[in-house]
């Protein structure tokens, strides 16, 4: 499995670091060599980072929580929304809003507004108000959906963040140190592993190496969801099995006295 992930991973570019110039020094033990002026990450060590955050993952959404995906660079926003949506995990890729986790019940306040005016939006009456109100509720409801769309569902802090570029997204990260909530993310060789909980070592410029180590991220979520899912159906049935015990015990209990 190993030989598999490392040649996914090569493929992808996902060795590929920055100019040896714009390194950080504590991303020394990720690195493997340096090659015209650019520094080349240890697949090996990426895998060992993957498999590690895979079960700290894996046992956060077997537990029913939820994982925030957070990537706002360009090249890392549509394969990242794209992946969240089909986890139905809340995500975050066009802005991240000063406390939106540290300030989670005003977000939340945002997000309800969202909700009436899409609400609003559906309605007869509707149709009845002034062009210009038209216009600035549907303004209103874009803005707001841009930016707060993909957390929409989320009631609560998430369990856990999933970052792309740890250091692009320092306020993400820090928000959620602050609550205690652990961060996994891609870190390049330009940013300080220690900066977050399960740093995962890798390209994440480049759209297919990000791409690549979401995608193995989302398929550990998505076996730990169909995990979860086989634990309650089985709890479910067990349950049934001995209502039926239950019942038929009673009954025979009710014959026998009748007789």
């Amino acid at each position: 499995m190993s030989d598999i992930k490392y040649k996914q991973l090569l493929d992808a570019g996902v060795h590929f670091g920055h100019l040896t110039s714009k390194w950080n020094p504590k991303m020394a033990p990720y690195i493997f060599m340096e090659k015209n002026g650019i520094h080349i990450i240890d697949l090996n060590k990426t895998i060992a980072c993957l498999d590690k955050a895979s079960a700290a993952l894996s046992n956060i959404v077997k537990s029913g929580r939820k994982i925030l995906f957070v990537a706002t660079k360009k090249q890392a926003k549509e394969i990242v929304a794209e992946e969240a949506r089909r986890m139905k995990m809340p995500y975050v890729t066009e802005r991240w809003l000063g406390g939106m986790l540290t300030n989670f019940t005003t977000v939340r306040k945002s997000i309800k507004k969202m909700s009436s005016i899409d609400k609003l939006l559906k309605e007869d009456s509707f149709d009845n108000l002034a062009k210009r109100e038209r216009l600035m509720l549907a303004r209103d409801k874009e803005k707001l959906d841009k930016v707060l769309g993909g957390i929409a569902d989320l009631t609560r802090t998430p369990a856990a963040l999933f970052v792309v570029d740890a250091k692009k997204e320092h306020i993400a990260v820090a928000e959620a140190k602050k609550l205690g909530i652990p961060v996994f993310g891609i870190v390049d060789t330009n940013t300080d592993p220690d900066s977050i909980d399960f740093p995962i070592p890798g390209n994440d410029d480049a759209y297919k190496s990000v791409a690549m180590i979401t995608q193995m991220i989302t398929a550990v979520i998505e076996e730990a969801l169909a995990e979860r899912k086989r634990e309650k159906d089985e709890d479910s049935h067990k349950d049934e099995e001995e209502t039926i015990v239950v019942e038929e015990k009673v009954l025979n209990k009710y014959t026998s006295e009748e007789v």
